[in-house]
């Protein structure tokens, strides 16, 4: 019987993840002949097969699920070493990558990102916009920067400022506004909202006392929900640090405390004294606090 060896277990997992052979082979960079004969010879050393043929896909057996939870183990540990040795870098170049939302990308990051890669040109900086979120242990990112009431305990940061939400319209059609309008005309309008798949965000599980029909447009993103209510489709909630700063838009009302979640700046507990990573940490957390009234709605 050969040694096994980590192909073997990295095999086993990849075929795991992706249910069969052609999955397997795409994240392997292999052919599909190679990953089937491969697979076939692993199971014969071993004398038993480590998945069962479905047609739904590739099932683990007992066998087979002992190998991927030891390759889960071993990619954990590698990423850890890696974290660990990254973590060590005596000088500030390379890259981050850096998971945040598109809204935050686009009204507050991009000018601090400008003036931080004018101050440190040897750092490039990788972009994931979206809004689930990443897993930072598995380095699908080396800094999140979210809004969020409770960051995982796996990583450390410091919460910049509360994001405070409130309603607007369109300035266009409240010129002369010397007071909120009452809830009886703003139930009249037309409404735009976030979709229920980014519940993750208090503001989609705060109350707001509309009628459904009155909802005419959703949206999954917090960006596309102030273009349209820039758009003059309807009235929605959105961050202060947002409608306040567009002449386009009017506030209709107090800030809802109830939709706010707080702006966070995280990394990995293994990354966080490396000179890149502490000198982005630093610098952004320092732009952010200047903008900490803004993005709370009383600035």
């Amino acid at each position: 019987m050969k040694s096994l060896s980590w192909d073997d277990f990295r095999l086993v997992k990849a075929i795991e993840r992706a249910q069969g052979i052609a999955g397997a082979a795409a994240e392997l960079h292999l052919d599909q002949s190679t990953i089937f004969r491969r697979l076939g010879a692993l199971e014969e050393s071993l004398g038993g097969p480590l998945f069962e043929r479905r047609r739904s896909g590739y099932r683990l057996t007992p066998n087979g699920e002992e190998m991927a939870q030891a390759a889960a183990r071993m990619e954990d540990d590698a990423l850890s070493t890696e974290r660990r040795i990254r973590g060590k870098a005596i000088t500030p170049r390379g890259e981050i990558r850096i998971a945040t939302a598109d809204s935050l990308l686009t009204h507050l990051l991009t000018p601090m990102f400008r003036r931080f890669q004018d101050l440190c040109p040897d750092i490039r900086l990788d972009v994931v916009v979206g809004n689930a979120p990443l897993n930072l242990s598995k380095r699908d990112a080396d800094i999140a920067i979210r809004a969020t009431q409770s960051p995982p305990d796996t990583l450390v940061g410091r919460k910049v400022a509360p994001i405070n939400w409130a309603l607007y319209g369109l300035a266009a059609d409240y010129p002369d506004l010397d007071a909120f309008p009452g809830a009886d005309s703003l139930a009249e309008k037309r409404w735009v909202a976030l979709g229920e798949d980014m519940a993750a965000l208090r503001a989609v599980r705060a109350f707001v006392n509309i009628s459904p029909e009155k909802i005419v447009f959703r949206a999954n993103s917090v960006l596309a929900l102030a273009q349209a209510v820039e758009g003059g489709i309807g009235v929605g909630h959105l961050p202060c640090f947002i409608g306040d700063r567009n002449p386009a838009m009017r506030r209709l009302s107090e800030i809802r405390p109830d939709m706010g979640d707080d702006l966070w700046l995280l990394t990995h507990e293994d990354l966080r004294h490396s000179p890149r990573i502490r000198i982005f940490m630093d610098f952004i957390g320092e732009e952010l606090m200047k903008q900490r009234a803004v993005i709370a709605g009383s600035g």
